[in-house]
């Protein structure tokens, strides 16, 4: 247990995903309260720690969120953080081969639902003790890979986003982004609640081209991201607000 974390109501929205599932241990040995938020069949698989409350909901349907939000708002008066684990990437295509329906699955449930999600932890989070969000992006956003044009776009419009969260939320919530590489989950195979999971599939990039262009050599774990989401929630980062935080082994400097 660490007394600077006893009690602390998180959300975790994406929290059966790889990250998620590592964030939510490392929340609850520190004596934090996290709730996990995510698609019911993420839930029937995956589960959550004991003594873990777990809400379904579909990130990419503003309705689905706000009833979420509601049933967190029966178990807290108010949340001091929110992590938006939410994203997911589909096959790669050029921009022209691209449908209207792919373009808009994907923005809608990168961006459109992490603008749903915030804009219904607001007020709770307002309410909270040193409250802070911690958006996820992707390195992606700010070098966009043929292929992932949707995605890409998307993750940048999350970056924009967190820095609007950071200036309307002032004094009182701070708003940040962890934007992390390829990490070493079920998202490389097309992700924990849509089709995808920890079952043999190939990843959807060769790997060891990607490796080749990474200086510390390696995928991120879980755990490589978990750490820097960590401080990002905590008064560590209490002077920390709009900025982006790349896990990436150096595969971008900025």
């Amino acid at each position: 247990m660490d007394e600077a974390w006893v009690g602390r109501r998180i959300v975790v929205a994406g929290g059966c995903g790889g990250i998620g599932r590592a964030l939510v241990k490392a929340l609850v040995d520190r004596g934090a309260v996290p709730v996990v938020l995510d698609l019911a069949d993420s839930i029937a698989r995956h589960g959550a720690p004991e003594g873990v409350g777990t809400i379904a909901f579909d990130a990419s349907d503003p309705q689905s969120v706000n009833a979420a939000f509601a049933s967190v708002a029966e178990r807290f008066a108010a949340l001091d953080g929110l992590v938006n684990l939410v994203g997911f990437a589909r096959e790669r295509r050029p921009i022209a081969e691209i449908s209207d329906e792919l373009w808009r699955e994907v923005v809608d449930g990168n961006l459109h639902s992490a603008f749903s999600i915030a804009r219904a932890a607001m007020p709770l989070l307002q309410r909270g003790n040193a409250p802070a969000i911690v958006n996820t992006s992707s390195g992606l956003a700010l070098k966009p890979t043929p292929g992932y044009g949707p995605y890409s776009v998307s993750k940048a419009g999350v970056l924009a986003l967190t820095r609007l969260l950071a200036q309307e939320g002032a004094p009182v919530v701070r708003a940040n982004a962890v934007a992390p590489s390829a990490v070493d989950t079920a998202f490389l195979r097309g992700g924990t609640g849509r089709g995808g999971d920890d079952d043999g599939k190939a990843a959807r990039l060769d790997l060891d081209a990607y490796l080749k262009t990474v200086p510390l050599g390696r995928l991120a774990t879980a755990e490589d991201v978990v750490g820097p989401i960590l401080f990002l929630l905590s008064n560590a980062s209490a002077y920390v607000t709009g900025q982006t935080l790349h896990v990436n082994g150096g595969l971008l400097m900025v």
